[in-house]
């Protein structure tokens, strides 16, 4: 690298430290002569003099000139963290293309790592085991594989199953129905709902034979029935006026959140966003809690933006009170329903406290 390009490059890395960039943590760290400690870009210690700071593509190369760790960004633990998720983001992406699971040695050798730290750290950064998310990655390619192979038999063995059998025994985590039903977009399932008023708006409720299995929230009976159909395009869905009563329990439990509510729940989802919506379901009304904290609720401290992810994917608007999980500096983060329905939800429930 020529003395000009040396140049360019620290000037963008001390621009990038000036603005304390979070962004830039992942791909280089300073040093401060005059203090002997090391720190991320993002770090929100003092600012140091330029002429002081010199920089490190790595924090093994800080070391190696004899600076140490700073206590409070803590670089040596958040680059291993780096280095770790990068590592299993490339053993995730092993699980997803090879035809065959690759076994725990070889992916830990993938990562570098033993086999025991590789599914501690596994788990700790994706919140699940490494099979569950195989099976994850299984489910979503016989999801794909059964509207195009030529038969489910085949649709089950492109789909990385090395028998039917173990597909029919666990129908209802893969699918919620048979996977020929499956096959037809959902054809023999029959999805009833029901669409009322609240003060959010309006209120749609569907049900399966499993139990409520959405309600969604919005502005015209329109979006809510179109929300539903994109689910199953080929399901037979049906108004259904003797949901009124059921209806009715959702209204009463969004005017009223402290009383429960009390209906059996068609859940469908991954391992992690079931951990994820049990956890939820634990929040007291009136109570919020963090990303961070809701990670932490369910071991996995490092899933953070996974729980996110998990709570925008929630289709039971109230029942899994995504509503309740904001940002860490106590901002009301997004709400696939509206963020003023998410205020007007917390609001109302502080109110029946």
């Amino acid at each position: 690298m020529s003395n000009k390009t040396h140049d360019i490059l620290d000037e963008q890395r001390w621009q990038a430290v000036k603005a304390r960039s979070l962004a830039d943590c992942e791909s280089f760290i300073y040093a401060v002569v005059t203090t002997g400690i090391y720190c991320l870009p993002g770090c929100a210690s003092r600012r140091p003099r330029r002429k002081n700071v010199r920089f490190f593509s790595s924090t093994t190369e800080a070391v190696a000139e004899g600076f140490r760790p700073c206590k409070r960004c803590k670089p040596d633990q958040t680059q291993q963290l780096h280095s770790h998720a990068l590592a299993v983001r490339q053993c995730c992406e092993a699980i997803k293309t090879r035809e065959q699971t690759p076994d725990i040695d070889e992916l830990a050798g993938i990562a570098g790592l033993g086999s025991s730290r590789f599914r501690r750290v596994f788990k700790d950064l994706t919140g699940v085991t490494v099979k569950q998310y195989a099976d994850a990655v299984r489910r979503q390619r016989l999801h794909h594989q059964l509207t195009k192979s030529p038969s489910v038999t085949h649709a089950i063995y492109d789909a990385g199953f090395n028998s039917p059998g173990r597909v029919y025994d666990n129908v209802d985590q893969l699918l919620g129905m048979n996977p020929s039903t499956f096959r037809e977009g959902g054809t023999e399932t029959e999805i009833r709902y029901a669409i009322g008023t609240c003060y959010l708006g309006n209120v749609l409720v569907a049900v399966t034979t499993r139990g409520v299995c959405a309600i969604e929230l919005g502005d015209t009976h329109g979006e809510l029935t179109k929300t539903l159909n994109t689910r199953f395009p080929e399901a037979a869905i049906v108004s259904d006026e003797t949901l009124a009563n059921t209806l009715e329990l959702v209204v009463d439990f969004l005017a009223h959140p402290a009383a429960g509510l009390d209906l059996p729940l068609d859940i469908q989802g991954t391992a992690f966003q079931q951990r994820v919506w049990q956890a939820l379901q634990t929040i007291p009304p009136g109570q919020t809690r963090t990303y961070r904290e809701v990670a932490e609720m369910i071991g996995s401290p490092n899933s953070v933006r996974a729980v996110a992810n998990a709570c925008a994917r929630n289709k039971l608007a109230v029942a899994i009170p995504c509503h309740r999980v904001i940002g860490s500096d106590g901002r009301l983060t997004g709400y696939r329903w509206g963020i003023k329905r998410k205020k007007a939800l917390l609001t109302q429930e502080k109110k029946n406290q």
